[in-house]
């Protein structure tokens, strides 16, 4: 990995992004800004903010969602984090980090951005920054095993219709109409 080539492959995936919204493209021309005057933006130890990368991680036929619940955030979220050394792109890091906190070594991942988030947070910097994030979307087997990892309280298959009451509603049901299946 380099900071370059990481750098070179989230700016193309935001340049990419169909976006189906006057919000999302905004957020698109915000992150390349960024972008723009962060070449270590994509690497944790740039402490204003740093992009990270998610995945909305689907059984085969589309009708389960595969969520964390996260022990800093305290809600059910989609697998996701930051940028490593062994990460040459940002969908490597994506998929990187589903096959890690979801214990499945062979999921699939579209290398398409299915969409973007920025939110504040103290991550393992342990001071305050902001993650910018490239969510991906990704299929498991139908006969795949979940083990969940240090990085997580919990990791279940939800229902794409009947996630639990704490997840990140929002955001879940709108990646889950991204994905085509609402």
């Amino acid at each position: 990995m380099t900071a370059e080539s990481l750098h070179r492959t989230a700016t193309a995936a935001l340049e990419g992004w169909k976006t189906l919204d006057e919000n999302d493209e905004s957020l698109r021309h915000t992150m390349l800004a960024f972008l723009a005057s962060a070449p270590l933006g994509c690497l944790r130890e740039h402490v204003p903010g740093h992009i990270t990368a998610s995945s909305l991680v689907l059984d085969e036929g589309g009708c389960h969602v595969l969520l964390t619940l996260h022990p800093r955030v305290g809600r059910w979220i989609q697998l996701g984090g930051h940028c490593e050394p062994s990460d040459d792109t940002v969908v490597d890091a994506a998929l990187r980090e589903a096959c890690e906190e979801s214990g499945i070594p062979d999921l699939r991942i579209d290398p398409d951005l299915l969409s973007a988030h920025t939110h504040p947070i103290t991550c393992s910097l342990g001071q305050p920054t902001r993650h910018l994030d490239l969510r991906f979307l990704v299929r498991a087997r139908p006969d795949a095993h979940i083990v969940r990892s240090s990085e997580s309280t919990d990791l279940r298959w939800w229902p794409v219709d009947a996630l639990p009451p704490n997840a990140e509603r929002s955001t879940i049901d709108h990646l889950v109409y991204l994905a085509g299946l609402r």
